[in-house]
């Protein structure tokens, strides 16, 4: 690691509640389910986890309700080294949750309840000034009002401040007041619906990206699961493969690519190689249950790395 990248992101926090079964259920049916897990999310917050556990320094920005859940989320994120001294706890609101189904593949489903997300406003990313500024990065995400998102870009490229816009969940977008992101990273799904063009292949995914990129966004990488991943910019279009594991449970795998990537960026790497690494973490990521808990510590990933070469 040749520096400690300082990371601020602005976003969700959530609990997941997740269930494992061998099927999805019909509407209408009730199935048992296999087992069940409790466990810190919400893409913001998971992205955090990421950062914080590849060695960079990571600051929240983020709102949590009055429940239970709430002080459980702000230790959390005090365990992990997490500075949390910007999430704010919202009276009359519970923290967002997020139920998540998986079946025996390792794919899931999932319901996010946004609770205090949907409260994160303008006025906490000015709050937040002193945190944000002079950081390396700044990460969001679309579980926070769009108006907030959209304020957040702004604030980042008044102050220089390289900027990763995750789209999802996947929403339309107003791409001209998003053409000051240095990096939009969508999968799949979330690029579909921002454009309208349907991304079934990698040639799918470069034509996509390149509509993206018309929009006067700098660079785009979307996302694509167990094929890796497209970085599109100002030289062209590649492709970055995936590495091959045992999958156990996907969820939060585009989360640990963002925070990762992020981390591997500010560091130093090249974009590609930040990739190549980013995806590596993430597929480790997937062989675990769980989201936060998921994500392996760095000394983990270098050696995984280490084993690869």
């Amino acid at each position: 690691m040749s520096r400690v990248p300082r990371i601020v992101v602005i976003g969700s926090a959530n609990v997941d509640l997740t269930v494992f079964t061998d099927h999805f259920p019909r509407p209408g049916e009730t199935i048992f389910g296999s087992r069940f897990d409790l466990g810190f999310g919400g893409k913001g917050a998971n992205q955090a986890v990421a950062a914080r556990r590849c060695g960079a320094e990571v600051a929240m920005v983020a709102r949590v309700g009055d429940d239970l859940f709430g002080p459980a989320t702000l230790r959390n994120f005090e365990a992990l080294g997490i500075d949390a001294s910007h999430v704010r706890v919202t009276s009359g609101c519970s923290t967002g949750v997020a139920p998540i189904l998986v079946d025996s593949d390792g794919q899931n489903r999932i319901i996010v309840v946004k609770g205090a997300n949907d409260q994160l406003a303008p006025a906490d990313v000015d709050a937040a000034e002193s945190v944000i500024a002079g950081v390396d990065l700044l990460i969001l995400q679309l579980e926070v009002p769009l108006d907030t998102v959209y304020y957040a870009v702004e604030f980042a490229r008044a102050r220089a401040i390289r900027c990763i816009l995750n789209p999802a969940p996947g929403q339309p977008l107003d791409l001209a007041r998003l053409a000051h992101v240095d990096y939009l990273v969508p999968n799949e799904t979330e690029a579909e619906l921002i454009t309208g063009l349907p991304v079934h292949t990698i040639d799918d995914a470069a034509g996509c990206a390149g509509r993206v990129r018309e929009a006067g966004i700098g660079r785009v990488i979307v996302t694509l699961g167990a094929r890796g991943a497209l970085l599109a910019g100002p030289d062209g279009a590649e492709h970055v493969p995936a590495v091959a594991v045992e999958t156990i449970d996907s969820t939060g795998a585009g989360d640990a690519f963002i925070g990762s990537f992020a981390t591997f960026l500010a560091e130093g790497l090249d974009e590609v190689e930040a990739i190549r690494r980013a995806n590596l973490y993430a597929a480790l990521s997937t062989t675990k249950v769980g989201t936060q808990k998921s994500f392996p510590a760095r000394v983990a990933f270098e050696e995984a790395r280490r084993a690869l070469a």
